[in-house]
């Protein structure tokens, strides 16, 4: 049986295996079952995300649960658009691969969730973010990752719609002007798990030697 020391943060040889279980099964979903997901869930994968350390404590992420029909059609229509113009910059089998891949689950999905920065925060008193700002997007982005482990641990999948315009999403959502569009999730039980990416399956890109990512000076 896994052991944890919530005293002192220790967590055992079990405990690290199903970690890098978890990490190896985190995928981005596309295809979703229209399922409803208990809203105690969707409060606990939340609850486990603002966890994440931020810049200065600042905790700038900005979670919008987006309900509303017509909020969710602007984003499917920006998406089918966007969509339709990377389309165009491919050619040839790199074209006719992409028309195939599936990019959302926006249809599916029964929790949409937009997430914000808050670039004009007070909390933590700009604290290491005076020389790198976008440190607060980053905070963002680490809260949003684990979030997505969270819910993978539920049995959960989460997908990153990023073939969208910022602007149109910011719009649909009337959020306040210093809000920062990051990323639009689409959340929900998956039709089925793979520790392979999509991507990878579908032959668009394979996982690459990580040596040749690591640098030493």
């Amino acid at each position: 049986m896994t052991t944890v020391s919530g005293d002192q943060g220790y967590f055992d040889d079990e405990f690290i295996e199903s970690f890098d279980e978890l990490l190896r099964w985190r995928r981005d979903v596309r295809r979703f079952k229209t399922d409803p997901i208990d809203p105690e869930v969707v409060q606990e994968i939340i609850a486990s995300a603002e966890l994440s350390p931020s810049v200065g404590n600042s905790q700038p992420w900005r979670w919008v649960d987006v309900r509303s029909p017509e909020p969710r059609a602007v984003v499917k229509e920006t998406f089918a658009r966007c969509n339709a113009e990377a389309l165009q910059g491919y050619r040839g089998e790199r074209a006719q691969q992409y028309s195939t891949l599936k990019l959302a689950g926006l249809d599916q999905a029964p929790v949409h969730l937009a997430v914000f920065c808050e670039d004009e925060t007070l909390q933590g008193h700009g604290l290491g973010r005076q020389t790198m700002p976008e440190t607060l997007a980053y905070s963002v982005v680490t809260a949003i990752g684990s979030l997505w482990l969270a819910a993978r641990a539920r049995g959960v999948g989460v997908g990153w719609i990023s073939i969208i315009e910022p602007e149109a999403v910011y719009r649909a959502l009337d959020v306040p002007e210093e809000w920062r569009f990051v990323a639009y999730l689409c959340v929900g039980y998956p039709e089925k798990v793979d520790a392979t990416p999509e991507l990878e399956r579908a032959g668009w890109q394979a996982r690459t030697d990580p040596d040749a990512r690591y640098f030493v000076r």
